[in-house]
């Protein structure tokens, strides 16, 4: 299974020096849901006593007619005894596509610097590679998990897998467009999910159930996902009754004011006239 780093992946070439191959791969290792591989050289490419190196798309086979990756990258040969001494060249930013796989240098490093005595490059037979890789921008779809997908959808469907990695784990659809096709409508289903739950239509939860029946022959594992359908339901149900005991209680709430209404002005009404009774009545009082 590929290695998914965040921005730097570190490769180790061991027995460099008794290497007879034209040319050496690294593992497969993901960033920003790419994969990738560094390829080196160790006799030169084109450039005698040089070591070459390239940072290739690992994948590009399996990727969509018209897909490109603009990156910013940096190849470094790590000098194991001093950091300042690795041989690196300044970042370099390059477009990835059908055409051009791969980006890199020719002459990196000179084999002579390489084996020489007490260099730092080589400890123990070892070579160690660094790259640093920062994904600029993704055209075409991207491939997760054997799944190909937009660029906006990559980071959706990357926190599915990393929260729940056995969602997939038994589909084993092997044409491309019907899998992307049910992980859209696993997306739509999710998009649908996030509505307040008192605005979700009913009819919206029913083709929910259907989505997630279909999704499950299709071989996705989604008990989760069984559990918030049915957790939103649930809300719905109660912010239906919520509503309609909201409005009983309102109208007991008005009923319950005007009464207060009226037993204030009937009690204004009952000290008017006993502070009447209270206060002396005037002559015009008698005789009029």
């Amino acid at each position: 299974m590929e290695k998914k780093v965040d921005k730097k992946f570190t490769w180790v070439i061991k027995d460099f020096s008794s290497l007879q191959s034209e040319k050496e791969f690294s593992d497969i290792f993901v960033i920003s849901d790419c994969k990738w591989h560094i390829s080196a050289y160790p006799k030169g490419n084109k450039v005698d006593n040089f070591l070459s190196l390239y940072l290739e798309v690992a994948d590009y086979g399996s990727l969509p007619s018209g897909w490109r990756r603009h990156t910013r990258y940096r190849l470094i040969v790590v000098n194991q005894r001093s950091e300042n001494l690795s041989r690196q060249h300044e970042l370099v930013e390059d477009w990835f596509d059908e055409k051009s796989k791969g980006w890199g240098f020719q002459s990196m490093l000179s084999l002579d610097e390489i084996h020489a005595k007490d260099s730092g490059f080589l400890v123990n037979g070892e070579l160690k590679i660094v790259v640093e890789i920062d994904l600029l921008e993704i055209i075409g779809k991207v491939d997760v998990n054997g799944f190909h997908l937009l660029s906006s959808q990559v980071e959706f469907v990357s926190r599915v897998f990393e929260t729940h990695p056995e969602t997939a784990s038994e589909v084993h659809l092997k044409n491309p467009n019907l899998r992307t096709g049910y992980m859209n409508l696993l997306l739509s289903l999710i998009d649908t999910l996030r509505q307040p739950p008192h605005d979700l239509p009913k009819d919206d939860l029913d083709e929910a159930h259907y989505a997630l029946e279909s999704l499950t022959d299709a071989g996705f594992k989604l008990d989760w996902l069984e559990k918030k359908i049915s957790q939103v339901s649930e809300m719905k149900e109660k912010a239906k009754d919520g509503e309609i005991r909201r409005q009983e209680i309102e109208k007991e709430l008005k009923d319950v004011k005007q009464k207060c209404s009226d037993l204030e002005a009937k009690l204004e009404k009952e000290k008017s006239e006993a502070l009447a009774a209270k206060n002396p009545m005037s002559f015009d009082d008698i005789i009029e």
